[in-house]
């Protein structure tokens, strides 16, 4: 079997799929994507699929390793989230090819489904009691929420405030025991950081995710004597390499690398048996559509440290496309009490709606990360 074509569609509301061809007729789907990026992703596909037309699909680690050793310059969040997409469509010809899932070629299950959390709110928290009691009302067990608007490194007291009121409401609304995610989406330096991870300490909650950006990983030795709660972050890190140092220096308690950016199902698998190996949790990180998150299921199945699965049904992004509608199969993705089976199906056990997929693309998208900034004019982290 050899590969043919590689066709990149870029598809509402800010994703960007693959497909590769085979001259057996078996294609592969993968969703490689930076968001924000998602054309300059699709141009490195495009650069990489040099090399890989003409080749045996079959031969993944040895094209992932060329793939990102060969260009001299590696990683970062546009070569990865290539390398991503097109690791992800090779493993799912593979397993096309043999008749069985991913998650069968990676060793087999240790689980047949795994946790979920909904998303609250938006960008700028508001209103999310009420979001979190409809999330609980569909099901879920866990939520997830922006703690905080842009904050200064040094900001008003009246904005911690606002935060530990929105992160307060949710806990009232939902009880004592459905897990609360509060993300500080790398808006928080450090010195406000310290407050925040205090102030929250009574509201019990599931994880603080990015408490400062992770080019400040070093801040975190200090940060983790001030929480009472789990660290997380990873979104960010894009290879092993990135993951490395954050695990040996002992600060994080669950690591969210994403696999549409982290180098695909290869590369994220040994991210997670890395951290396994430190006693770190793993939740992977995936506001993405229907192949990527196809795609971390697949790892979830074997990942024995995995505990919960971001997905993106209903964010507030998904306002032109949702994460179903670019399968045939939709019950594959199938919500119950809190958790989502694992696709068993051949490759990543997902059907995509090709001729969707055509349709969208002539429309296609040019989504931007916000801009924001501070009273003073300067630049807030978004």
């Amino acid at each position: 079997m050899k590969i043919t074509r590689l066709t990149t569609f870029i598809v509402p509301p800010r994703w960007c799929f693959l497909k590769i061809e085979t001259d057996e007729g078996i294609v592969g789907w993968g969703e490689p994507v930076l968001e924000g990026r998602a054309h300059t992703v699709a141009a490195m596909v495009d650069e990489l699929s040099d090399y890989l037309i003409g080749k045996d699909p079959c031969q993944i680690e040895d094209h992932w390793t060329v793939m990102y050793r060969a260009g001299f310059y590696r990683g970062g969040g546009i070569h990865m989230s290539a390398l991503a997409g097109i690791d992800q469509a090779l493993w799912d010809i593979k397993g096309k090819a043999l008749g069985v899932s991913v998650s069968d070629l990676l060793g087999g299950q240790v689980r047949d489904r795994i946790r979920v959390y909904s998303w609250i709110g938006g960008d700028r928290p508001a209103d999310t009691a009420a979001a979190a009691q409809a999330a609980v009302a569909r099901g879920f067990t866990a939520v997830k929420m922006n703690g905080t608007e842009e904050l200064q490194f040094i900001d008003s007291h009246d904005k911690v405030e606002r935060c530990l009121a929105n992160v307060a409401a949710v806990r009232e609304a939902v009880g004592p025991n459905v897990g609360i995610g509060v993300d500080f989406h790398g808006r928080v330096h450090k010195p406000m950081a310290k407050v925040l991870l205090r102030e929250l300490a009574p509201y019990k909650l599931m994880f603080v995710e990015e408490p400062v950006l992770s080019e400040h990983h070093e801040a975190l030795k200090e940060l983790a004597h001030v929480a009472t709660m789990p660290i997380a972050l990873g979104e960010r890190l894009y290879s092993r390499w990135d993951f490395k140092r954050i695990l040996s220096e002992g600060y994080v308690d669950i690591v969210q690398p994403d696999p549409s950016h982290a180098g695909g199902i290869t590369e994220t698998r040994k991210i997670a048996a890395m951290a396994e190996a430190y006693d770190v949790a793993l939740a992977l990180h995936c506001p993405l559509g229907p192949i990527a998150l196809a795609a971390n299921l697949q790892i979830d199945a074997g990942c024995y440290n995995a505990f919960i699965q971001e997905q993106s049904l209903g964010i507030h992004y998904n306002q032109a496309n949702d994460l179903l509608d670019y399968v045939n199969n939709r019950e594959v993705f199938a919500y119950e009490d809190g958790m989502v089976k694992i696709p068993t199906g051949p490759g990543l056990g997902i059907e995509v709606n090709e001729a969707y997929v055509r349709e969208r693309a002539a429309e296609g998208h040019r989504w931007r990360n916000p801009v924001w900034r501070h009273k003073d004019g300067s630049f807030a982290e978004w």
